[in-house]
Parts: structure tokens; sequence; C-alpha cells
């Protein structure tokens, strides 16, 4: 394959191209084309990309592919220097200021490109993180640990007890808080699991990510990197949370309970949310505001409940019209312990699925309810439908979320086989996973076009 050191990772087509106009990589270059010219950095080609295109770096900050056959003429300004490793700064220590440790699973909270592969590499040592995000020293003393570097759909039981122990010989240690670098795809199952597998903790607990990697001019990496740091330091909460953006714009961040947040969007930086309660607080670079008093408190002591346990023969069924009652026999024939069903309305199933859910019950398979809605109760007493299911055994959830009963389960299972003792745990309350009522504000989701919601979201709108 046709490639040099000044034209990384291009060949075919656009390697000619670039040769032909003597512009290696990292040349500030206006690109002619017939439909326009573009203006920017060539940038290293990742080596599994295409011989097609060609890729520039816009002063904006974005990224863009241009087809090299369209190009009729470059035009070379100047070169930029190649910059591969973030700055490293030595972390400021102030006595004077708390200790916090931030536990690195993944993810891009503060990251440099590689273009070489195209993999985004994390900056994870203390230097790293002050080269790239210096406001952290404002607010404490930072030592790092890298306990896993795993995309955020590959973490799993072994991650999260992993990470339960670390979060306890921390506490031992006496750090003041903790932050915990997580992708963003799953990072509302760890926090659900954490806040089991670690109880009554003295002190925050605070998981974070990005939305966008810090390459990027969008990049909410160090704003939520910054707000993370500083209610590790500074809050009064002492429960597991997620720290991400609050608004779309940058003007500050949410707290959410670990047991109440969901991802609700696939690429919007505010995309966590509570579901069925209110966030716990707001955070800026300036201040933290809890949003009611309604939580646990930060304490002096280092005593913490370590339980870092997982059944991992645990599923979750999301129900959909015309199932099968083939979907819950599978689960029962490959020895699964237990199911968590997410209902249709107030927690239903078709009649199908009933003589499954009876082998389940005969099998010792603990099955569990909770509503595919998010935002309600799980009332199985209402309909005929309700009543016959939980006579086949199958538990009510309350308004505990499909993915928190899935962790829940797989960590009670994990401490007993025993389906009352299962149950008994379940239905207790441990971090707010299931709530007497949702507040009449616990459920707000506007509905664009309509002229109240218009007018009021205009006064918003950046």
């Amino acid at each position: 394959m046709e490639n040099n050191n000044a034209y990384k990772g291009y060949r075919g087509a656009a390697l000619s191209v670039l040769k032909n106009f003597k512009a290696p990589v990292w040349s500030d270059v206006d690109l002619i084309t017939p439909k326009g010219t573009y203006s920017g950095i060539i940038l290293p080609r990742s080596e599994k990309a295409d011989d097609l295109h060609i890729v520039l770096k816009m002063p904006i900050g974005y990224n863009i592919g241009i087809l090299a056959e369209a190009v009729t003429d470059i035009k070379v300004k100047g070169q930029k220097e190649a910059i591969y490793k973030i700055p490293e700064k030595a972390f400021p220590v102030d006595p004077n200021k708390p200790n916090i440790k931030l536990l690195g699973t993944g993810g891009t909270i503060a990251s440099r490109l590689d273009y070489r592969t195209g993999a985004v590499i994390p900056a994870f040592s203390p230097g790293e993180l002050y080269g790239s995000v210096p406001e952290l020293a404002d607010y404490c003393n930072l030592d790092t640990e890298k306990l896993y570097g795993v995309f955020s759909e590959n973490m799993g039981p072994e991650q999260w007890i992993g990470t339960a122990k670390a979060i306890g010989r921390e506490i031992d240690k006496g750090v003041q808080g903790i932050v915990i670098g997580h992708g963003t795809d799953v990072m509302h199952h760890t926090a659900a699991v954490l806040s089991f597998m670690v109880q009554d903790s003295p002190i925050p607990i605070v998981m974070v990510g990005s939305q966008r990697s810090s390459d990027r001019p969008s990049s909410d990496a160090a704003l939520n990197l910054i707000h993370a740091v500083k209610t590790a330091a500074e809050s009064d909460i002492a429960e597991t949370m997620v720290c991400m953006f609050g608004p779309t714009s940058d003007e500050y961040g949410l707290l959410h309970r670990g047991t109440r947040v969901r991802k609700m969007h696939s690429s919007y930086r505010s995309t966590f949310r509570t579901i069925g309660d209110i966030p716990l607080a707001k955070v800026d670079r300036n201040e933290i505001t809890p949003f009611s008093d309604n939580y646990k408190k930060r304490r002096k002591d280092r005593n913490v409940t370590i339980n870092p346990v997982f059944e991992e023969k645990v599923s979750m069924v999301y129900y959909y019209p015309n199932m099968q009652p083939d979907i819950i026999d599978s689960l029962i024939d490959n020895g699964y312990k237990g199911i968590v069903i997410a209902g249709t309305g107030l927690g239903h199933v078709n009649k199908p699925v009933y003589p499954a859910l009876k082998r389940a019950q005969e099998k010792g398979v603990a099955v569990y309810m909770t509503v595919q809605t998010l935002w309600g109760y799980v009332q199985m007493y209402v309909y005929d439908t309700g009543r016959d299911m939980m006579e086949l055994g199958v538990v009510p959830l309350a308004n505990m979320l499909p993915e928190v009963a899935y962790v829940k389960l797989g960590w009670a299972l994990g401490q007993t086989h025993d389906l009352d003792k299962v149950k008994e745990i379940m239905l207790t309350p441990i971090a707010g996973e299931i709530t007497e009522r949702e507040p009449s504000n616990g459920y707000l989701i506007f509905q664009g076009g309509i002229p109240e919601v218009e007018e009021f979201i205009s006064k918003y709108r950046k």
C-alpha cells in the first residue's frame, strides 16, 4: 500500500490528489471543488478509513470529508504542527483543599484524537487532566486511577463489582469525594447498581461522562468534569449521582439520583433526565443549589457498606404485542434465575405468555413487573390481567425503572436464591428506587408546537 509519513493514512485516489498538489497532512489549505472552496487543516486518516476522501478540520472545529476526485486545486497556505499528546502540567497541591479521587472506567471525558487509528485516547493522569482542564485545581487536589478502559456497552458485573470495591478502598483511605469517569450509554445502569452495592456512603460519588469528545467545539466534556469535581469536593449530598448537562446550553449541570436517572436522547448533551422525580441539585462553576433536602448528607466518618455481588443469569424483557411464550421459555431453559418485564400500561402482557409465566413460577424463577412508560406505577390490582399475573408469581415493582429493577434483581439474587428473601430485598427501598408518590413536577414532557409551550420555551431557547 502506497503511503508515507507525510501522508499518514492516505492511499489510493486521495493520496494521489494530495501528492499532485504537494499538500501533506497538517497543511493549512484552501481545497477547491466545483461546489466551492473549503478551508482547513488536512488531517491524517484512520488506517481503517476509505481511500476516496480528504479530511479537513475546519476553523470552527468540525471535521468534513471531501471526495478526492472532486478536488480541482489545493492552495497550501502553511503547515501546522502535529500534536498527538496532551501537554502535562503538575497538578498543584493545596493542603486546604479536599482530596478527590477520579476512577476511570472508559469514555471520553477528557481526550485527544489519534488520527492514525481514528480512536479517541483519554487524558487521564492528573497532569494530563490539569493540562486539559486547569480549572479542576480551583476545587481540589486530584488523584486518578484507571480501573478499566472499556466502551460503555461493555460495562457489566465484573466492572461493577470492581468499581464498588475500589470505592470502598478510597473511602477507607479518607478521600473527600469520588468521581467516576464513564461512557454515557449505560451510565444509568452503573449508577443504579452502585447505589445498591455501595450503601450509606459518607461522601459524594459522582458519575460523569461526555456526549461529545474533547476534539469537538461543542464538547461537554470539560464542563461536565468541572461540575462533577466541584460536586465531589464541595457538595453535602452523599449519594451516587450522575452529573451531566442540564439545558443544551453551557449554563449548568444537573445532579441526578443514581436510581432515578436515565439517558433519554442519543446525542443531545442534555440527555440525562430524572424520571418520576426532580433532580437532586443544580451545579455550576460557582455554586451547588439543591432542589430539596431529601438526600443523604455528607458525614465525617468512614463507615460504608460495600456489598459487591451480582447474579448474571438475570434478563430484562420488553413486552410487545403478539409476544410469544417461547421468549420466557427460552430464558427458563437457559437457567435464568430472574426476569424483569417492562409491561404495557399498568404492567400487562398478553394471555399467550401466561403458561410461560406459570412455568417460571414452578421452576423458581423470580419474575418482576415494571412499566415501559417509565413514568408512573405498576398497578396490577386494577384489571383482571394484572391480578391473574400476580397469581402466576409476577411481583409488581411500583415505580422502579426497568433498568434499575434489572440491576437490583441481579444484586438481590447475588445474595440469595430464596425467593421470599429476594422479594423482601426488591420491595425494600434502599436508594430512592421506589418512592411513595411522584411529585406533580416529576412528569413534564413539553410537546413542541403547542402555543403555551412555544411561548414558554421561546424565553429560554438559545
